[in-house]
């Protein structure tokens, strides 16, 4: 009655806010993820599930005991934030027990372990992770339980079983994917740097939504025209850079917010671009100069999270 499950963390590449609106996006499937393994207890007393959470320095950051099938919370350990993660956890579970009536019914005591491959800091899914084990474990829909929980677009759940880049697209009420090819030969001038905040998803739609429908729905087409091109046709580093230029261009005329770029690296040589929610979690930078000399200039502007493309991006 063991469950063990590995997921990737994700990237998206291009189609940030417009992939609520039918949009078609890259998602990027990361080589960093989280794991989750489940155990049964020897029963003492009533039926209960003791969950524990490991950080990247495999430290727990976080414990609860929950008694089954209620799920009551009993204790919780951690952080400051220790009875909203303990929360959270709580209407995951019992959002997939409402899918799916039989699982933690209480004739069992379970132990689970998380174990996180990234800092939670990082914007890279620790909660779609999450979300796509559990409901792996609780023989549920994925996409059934994000809707109940944290909402989305659905493109995290399906990078998280992702071997590699794949389009997503919300279609008809539908969510949609395959396979992408993009590989680009100039991967060795991308690079991923982390903006030092985590930024919320919900708050960084809040600058989406306030703008009209007419104004959401003019950039579409062209949005999803840069993703095929960025995913099929993009065979050097100028073209890339003009593709996502004009990308960020089109996101700042609807969200009314300044690039990534403007705020922090004004002086910068290449292209950056928001990967996701703007304003925090990760960019991607361009650059035809040599990596050292790259992270320099992002580390002198006291950014010191930097990946190349082929250490975070996980390919086929």
């Amino acid at each position: 009655m063991s469950f063990s499950m590995r997921t990737n963390g994700k990237l998206l590449l291009t189609g940030e806010y417009f992939v609520t609106e039918g949009a078609v996006a890259l998602a990027l499937p990361t080589q960093l993820g989280q794991s989750l393994n489940v155990n049964g207890l020897k029963a003492t007393g009533e039926p209960k599930l003791v969950w524990k959470s490991l950080s990247s320095e495999q430290e727990v950051w976080f414990e609860a005991t929950y008694n089954l099938p209620d799920l009551n919370i009993l204790e919780c350990d951690g952080g400051d934030d220790k009875d909203d993660v303990a929360e959270s956890l709580q209407n995951t579970l019992k959002q997939a027990q409402s899918l799916n009536p039989d699982f933690l019914d209480g004739n069992d005591s379970w132990e689970a372990t998380s174990a996180l491959e990234f800092s939670r800091d990082w914007g890279l899914g620790s909660s779609s992770t999450l979300i796509t084990m559990i409901a792996k474990w609780a023989l549920i829909d994925p996409f059934l339980l994000l809707k109940r929980t944290f909402g989305g677009s659905g493109y995290d759940i399906v990078a998280a079983t992702a071997e590699g880049p794949m389009l997503f697209q919300k279609f008809n009420g539908k969510n949609r994917w395959e396979k992408s090819n993009f590989n680009p030969t100039f991967k060795e001038h991308l690079y991923f740097v982390y903006l030092e905040k985590k930024q919320n998803t919900r708050e960084a739609l809040v600058y989406y939504m306030i703008s009209t429908p007419e104004e959401r729905e003019k950039p579409l087409p062209r949005i999803t025209q840069i993703t095929h091109d960025i995913a099929q046709y993009t065979k050097n580093l100028e073209d890339f850079d003009d593709l996502i230029a004009e990308h960020e261009d089109l996101v700042k005329s609807v969200i009314q917010q300044p690039r990534a770029k403007e705020i922090h690296f004004s002086d910068f040589w290449g292209e950056v671009k928001s990967l996701g929610g703007w304003g925090g979690d990760f960019v991607l930078a361009t650059s035809n100069r040599s990596e050292e000399d790259t992270k320099e200039y992002f580390r002198s502007k006291g950014f010191n999270t930097i990946f190349r493309y082929d250490e975070l991006v996980k390919e086929y």
